[in-house]
């Protein structure tokens, strides 16, 4: 059995410090889905909860950010990202409905692999025989859609809620963007805000990645976040 700690996993993946549910900026439509994911989280949800979304849409965020959330409330949670299944066994399910929650990411990086499909359907039966423990599942389409090929694997994503994780418009992304850069001691301006929009990749998980760099950058230099600045550290 693979079980949490604070932050660190055995298995071969971190939570970031970072990635919680006050760090994450809901675009519109998406308010119900926290509430039910924090929820989820502390024990108070019934059901399972499939959430989907395109890459980089936050989904991974908000699996870190439910772990985060059980293990503050000392709710012991598990983490396991599907994208890596070629480096794990799907052993690793084995006792893990003794805990708290589950979080299983990209859960549809496994669709079509009868192996890691039947252990999926296992985990979902012991999980429903459990008073306290909890199971969020995310992908990149709906159950159905997913091209899962056991059909009682997707009867049983269906038993509980499922959730299409809503995109952000682009005022979204300049405030989310913001509030990243207030929580690190800076400023960004609308107008350079929008020039990181217009100039970069325009998923949230690019646009903190190079706002983490400028950070660094502007540490560095002792320099403001001007677009002169920007253009100059990002060479545009």
């Amino acid at each position: 059995m693979t079980q949490s700690s604070p932050r660190q996993l055995s298995l071969p993946v971190y939570l970031p410090d970072d990635e919680t549910f006050n760090s994450y900026y809901p675009a519109s439509g998406n308010d119900e889905l926290i509430q039910k994911l924090q929820a989820c989280a502390e024990g108070n949800l019934t059901s399972s909860l499939y959430l989907y979304g395109p890459q980089k849409s936050g989904r991974t965020h908000l699996m870190h950010a439910a772990c985060a959330h059980a293990n503050d409330l000392d709710r012991r949670s598990l983490y396991v990202p599907l994208g890596i299944h070629a480096s794990i066994s799907p052993a690793l399910f084995e006792g893990v409905e003794a805990l708290n929650l589950i979080c299983i990411d990209d859960i549809d990086a496994v669709a079509g692999h009868p192996v890691w499909e039947e252990a999926l359907f296992h985990l979902y039966n012991r999980i429903a025989e459990q008073q306290d423990c909890r199971l969020i599942v995310s992908a990149s389409a709906s159950p159905i859609e997913a091209s899962f090929a056991l059909p009682d694997l997707v009867s049983r994503m269906q038993w509980g809620l499922i959730y299409h994780l809503q995109p952000m418009a682009d005022d979204e992304k300049l405030v989310a963007l913001q509030r990243r850069a207030a929580m690190r001691g800076l400023q960004l301006s609308d107008e350079v805000g929008r020039f990181l929009l217009t100039r970069m990749a325009r998923d949230l998980r690019t646009l903190f990645d190079v706002l983490d760099k400028l950070d660094k950058a502007s540490m560095v230099h002792q320099r403001k976040l001007t677009i002169p600045f920007i253009k100059e550290m990002l060479r545009l």
